[in-house]
This record gives C-alpha cells, structure tokens and sequence, in this order.
C-alpha cells in the first residue's frame, strides 16, 4: 500500500496520551451525576411561608436538573464507550499493519531466497506470454 508508513513508537506515544486523556474524562464521568446531584439540593426549593422544606429536598431547578441527567446520562456514558472503542480500533489497526508489513516482508524474502525455476525447452517449444 503506498502513502501508509507507520511508526509503532510514535503510534504507541499517541495513544499512550489520549489513554491519558481519556482517562481524565472517565474520572469527569464518573462525577458528573454526583455534582449535578449536589448542584440540585444546593438550589434549593421554594418556600412561601409552609413548612421548612426537609434537608435535601429538591425544588423546580433541582427537578430539571435531575431531567437534564436523565436524558444526558446515556451521551455521557457513550462518549466514554465510543472513545475507548476509538482508541482500542486504532490500536488494533496498527498491529494489524505492522504484522502485516511484516508478512510482506517475510514473504519477499522467502521469494528471492527460492531456487529459480528453469525451462530447459528450445525458446521456440516455451509458452508465449508474460512469466
């Protein structure tokens, strides 16, 4: 294939760094539902005059919050999903390149170290065409 020239170091050092990065978004992830959680009870309820609300109660803002979480919850945890899968394919393609290469390479070799084959026959008794 021309135009394709891997480098196993250079490729192993990107994905070392988005492992890296991934990694910090995994741990943001993993906060996201405790801090919108947190984010809600902070907001705090209405309260015109009645009893005082119990601790931890959830007003309009902290309602709507727990919906956006609700209908985000599943993005969140499919950019995770879909970056490890990115990452794991792009590996994967590199690996398979590099054996590949080196099957080429193998069976080049393999190739020119092979004994040559020859047509004792008069050149007027050979097959014509290409050989």
């Amino acid at each position: 294939m021309t135009g394709w020239d891997i480098d196993p170091e250079g490729v192993e050092g990107v994905l070392k760094t988005a492992g890296e990065r991934a990694a910090d978004l995994e741990g943001w992830g993993a906060h996201y539902l405790e801090t919108v959680q947190s984010a809600a009870v902070s907001a705090g309820t209405l309260n015109f005059g009645g009893p005082v609300p119990a601790e931890g109660a959830v007003g309009l803002v902290g309602q709507a919050l727990a919906e956006f979480v609700e209908h985000t919850q599943r993005d969140v945890l499919f950019i995770g999903a879909r970056i490890g899968k990115s990452l794991e394919g792009a590996r994967d393609a590199a690996i398979a390149y590099l054996e590949g290469d080196a099957e080429m390479a193998a069976d080049t070799q393999r190739l020119a170290l092979r004994a040559p084959e020859l047509d004792l026959r008069p050149p007027d008794q050979r097959p014509e065409g290409p050989r």
